[in-house]
């Protein structure tokens, strides 16, 4: 059977590693540590999805339980995308009025048209939404890449339409900018 001798003084914790083995030196030092309280935690972080909703509300377009499946996952292209958002205030509303069941985020595309004169969201591969002056209509967008090209100081794709529409005198093309 071992006894335990209670520590008086400090002069005899210099003591203790001699009179006790190692081993139960280590113990004593965990079980003091044990004896004080924790200490509390410095931050208390937050939501991530709270945080992204605070800083760009525009996401909340999407609803917030689609928000939850992809920030752990995309939250870089999610912040690309509230800045496309904020810039065009109109795509926001769109995706609020004709949700789309739970696109991916990187199926998520914004392209403009060279002179800025049309803007076009496409949440799938079939359909977009373009403005142009003001009016949202929806379209088939059909486009098939050329080039790459520098906007807004970084290097984009440019795409020009396929098919006989590309041969109309209406055919612009489109900077591709998400």
């Amino acid at each position: 059977m071992t006894t335990v001798k209670k520590v008086k003084t400090a002069a005899s914790v210099f003591e203790l590693p001699q009179r006790l083995g190692v081993l139960q030196y280590v113990e004593y030092e965990q079980l003091e540590k044990m004896k004080e309280p924790p200490q509390p935690a410095l931050a208390v972080r937050a939501d991530p999805v709270e945080e992204l909703l605070k800083e760009y509300p525009e996401l909340e377009a999407f609803g917030v339980d689609w928000l939850r499946a992809w920030a752990p996952h995309a939250g870089e292209r999610l912040v690309e995308i509230a800045e496309v958002l904020r810039r065009y205030p109109w795509m926001a509303e769109v995706v609020r009025r004709r949700p789309v069941a739970n696109p991916h985020p990187y199926m998520v595309e914004v392209y403009v048209a060279g002179d800025g004169s049309e803007a076009c969201l496409s949440l799938t591969s079939s359909n977009a939404f373009c403005a142009r002056n003001g009016t949202v209509r929806e379209v088939k967008l059909e486009l098939e890449f050329k080039r790459y090209e520098t906007y807004e100081d970084k290097m984009r794709e440019v795409y020009r339409p396929k098919g006989l529409l590309a041969f109309s005198a209406a055919a612009r093309e489109y900077v591709r900018i998400l």
